[in-house]
């Protein structure tokens, strides 16, 4: 399987994933004749190899004209869609912007629909987009991982004034992501960064077992104490379990028991496990010796988050060690769809093994308000979900 791993060493910005591409092995010239057969025009494209503290990187400059029109949703994805693309680069593209309007609507108390596209809605972005996705294309790649974020501090100015660093945008798209804070007054990750990293990504965590064929570095336009670069590994995985069907990942099982611990402090646990990015926590009964009934405590955790909830067991709870491990695990792919019933919208969980549609779950969260609305019966709601969900499937 070819995979492509995104280090997101100073941040990442759409500009910088062109650039890491094209130094990489995308050829600027085919990238740039695919890009001209999108409806739009009056824009223009340099690139040039540049030095960031001794490593030699390419930067992309975008230009455009002036008067550029405020685009809804609807207006980027028929541009996308008119462009001569292959299937899986509009799919993927349209699939970022949807992310982003989806993001701009969650901050702006709106629909996505009804988002007034300004910044991510010019020419820079729409072609920010559709040329990493085709170049993400033309290198063959089949599964994308990114590394946690950087995030800077500081203000930003926007088409809406001044904006807090990460801007809201940005903090919606990477809700339940893995980022971290470093000592950098600026823009890290741009919303176009993000949206990229989110909806091309199957994960988000350490580089995969894989062997580097390409590598490349995309630089910012920013000069930082620390080197404003994006790197991009291109190669084959290494891990004998990988297959395109499945989707495999590394994680690890904190495990300990204890035989003095009260209810109390183990709920607490599990909340704040939860809370600091454990992917499942559980208790299993178990005898200990001198006859004494035990609990035996199970985290399950992506290897960033591992030392952290070491550290939270051995802070809350009265055991002298814990045991840990890491083991990979196959997950079926997982996507949302949203069915219209009866009773109002609800979200429907699909997980996929390739394109064979496995499972189909309807979200408890939007079927019991739904269900207490109009006073229904719960698996009344559930039913009519799922039955739409599987007639959408057809």
């Amino acid at each position: 399987m070819r995979l492509a791993y995104l280090d997101c060493i100073g941040g990442i910005a759409g500009d910088m994933t062109l650039a890491a591409l094209i130094e990489a092995g995308v050829s600027e010239t085919e990238l740039l004749d695919t890009l001209r057969t999108l409806p739009i025009s009056g824009w223009q494209w340099r690139s040039e190899r540049v030095e960031i503290e001794a490593i030699y990187a390419r930067r992309v400059y975008i230009t455009h004209d002036e008067d550029q029109p405020h685009r809804h949703l609807s207006d980027v994805l028929e541009i996308i869609e008119r462009g001569d693309l292959p299937p899986s680069v509009k799919q993927n593209a349209a699939a970022v912007f949807t992310r982003l309007a989806e993001a701009e609507a969650a901050v702006h108390g709106t629909t996505p629909d009804r988002v007034h596209f300004h910044e991510v809605g010019a020419i820079d972005a729409i072609l920010d987009v559709v040329g990493a996705c085709w170049g993400f294309h033309a290198l063959g790649v089949e599964r994308i991982v990114c590394s946690p974020l950087p995030m800077g501090r500081g203000f930003v100015q926007a088409a809406h004034g001044a904006l807090p660093l990460p801007a809201p945008a940005v903090v919606e798209l990477l809700r339940g992501m893995p980022t971290y804070g470093i000592p950098i007054q600026g823009e890290t990750v741009t919303p176009t960064g993000a949206a990229l990293a989110v909806a091309l990504s199957h994960r988000f965590g350490l580089q995969p077992p894989m062997r580097w064929e390409q590598v490349g570095y995309g630089a910012g336009h920013a000069n930082r104490p620390l080197p404003n670069l994006l790197r991009l590994f291109v190669g084959e995985s290494t891990d004998a379990l990988q297959s395109p069907a499945g989707d495999w990942e590394s994680i690890v099982q904190i495990e300990t028991h204890l035989d003095d611990a009260t209810p109390q402090q183990l709920g607490y646990v599990m909340e704040r496990a939860l809370a600091e990015g454990a992917l499942d926590v559980f208790f299993t009964p178990v005898q200990m010796k001198k006859n004494r009934p035990g609990v035996q405590i199970t985290v399950l955790a992506s290897p960033e988050h591992a030392d952290a909830l070491i550290s939270l067991l051995l802070r809350e709870t009265p055991t002298l060690g814990v045991r840990y491990r890491l083991m990979n695990r196959r997950c079926l792919q997982r996507d949302h769809l949203q069915v219209e019933t009866a009773f109002g919208r609800v979200r429907v969980k699909r997980a996929l093994d390739g394109e064979r549609v496995v499972h189909l779950a309807p979200e408890y969260e939007d079927c019991a308000a739904l269900a207490v609305q109009h006073n229904a019966p719960l698996h009344a709601v559930m039913q009519e979900a799922l039955q739409k969900a599987r007639e959408s499937a057809d």
